[in-house]
């Protein structure tokens, strides 16, 4: 009778085992079926990127000329490829950042969970927080962002760069001496503190500094600044470089530079 017993509970054991193998296996070849239908790739971008223009927006920019600022364009664009593409708070946080709900549910780089108190001190004493009045009243707004790399060398893009309405430039790269290739024109810069140019006169008189907050110190280092208190650096920089030091003797990474 035990015996019986056992290799029934077995049967039902294979049976349920079965059973749940094809529930998975089916599940499996009708998402990849639907996948395969689908016109967006894992990651929700529109598979072929290089097609036209859909109609809707086609017929809405048709009249404007090559080059020429486009209301809404990037936006309703990149909605278009990228149908998950939202915009879950301002671009700069102002005294109602507590109202976006998106970004208080993730620590810094991607929110500001745990940063409330601070944030508040900030934006208390802070003059402006927004664009400057005359670019806030254009109704379209071109922009381009340079970086910091080599490559605008001997370029000659110095003019074209400044033919934009909004040239936004990245922690300390340099302007002066470099007009030619990287034009003249900031409007905002946008940094963290360990790329932050350390002296005022090194920031442009008519530009906006934007603090890119990767970590809760960054916050707590602009605080610092704006209440105009000594600064407590954010990372033991010697303790870094003796520890990057090591690693360079080990070979375990490689100094091209030989600045470390």
């Amino acid at each position: 009778m035990g015996l019986l017993v056992f290799v029934r509970n077995l049967l039902l054991a294979l049976c349920l085992f079965l059973v749940l193998g094809f529930l998975y296996y089916s599940a499996w070849k009708l998402h990849l079926l639907q996948w395969e239908d689908s016109k967006y790739d894992r990651l929700g971008f529109l598979l072929k990127l290089d097609s036209k223009l859909p109609a809707e927006l086609a017929t809405k920019y048709a009249n404007f000329s090559e080059g020429a600022c486009k209301p809404g364009y990037a936006s309703a664009l990149m909605t278009a490829i990228f149908p998950r593409f939202s915009k879950p708070a301002p671009m700069f946080l102002d005294d109602s950042f507590r109202k976006w709900a998106r970004i208080r549910e993730f620590v810094p780089p991607f929110g500001i969970k745990g940063q409330d108190n601070l944030i508040k001190a900030i934006l208390s004493v802070t003059k402006e927080y927004h664009l400057t009045p005359a670019l806030d009243s254009l109704r379209c707004r071109r922009c381009i962002i340079v970086g910091n790399g080599g490559v605008l060398a001997n370029k000659s893009l110095g003019s074209r760069i400044d033919d934009y309405d909004i040239v936004v430039r990245l922690n300390s790269a340099p302007v002066k001496g470099f007009e030619k290739d990287v034009g003249s024109k900031t409007t905002l810069r946008i940094t963290y503190p360990e790329g932050a140019m350390q002296r005022p006169e090194q920031y442009e008189r008519d530009s906006l500094f934007v603090l890119a907050g990767f970590k809760w110190q960054d916050f707590k280092w602009l605080k610092y600044i704006v209440y105009k208190e000594r600064v407590s650096w954010t990372h033991n920089i010697q303790r870094e470089k003796e520890f990057l030091r090591k690693l360079v003797k080990a070979r375990v990474i490689t100094d091209l530079s030989s600045g470390i």
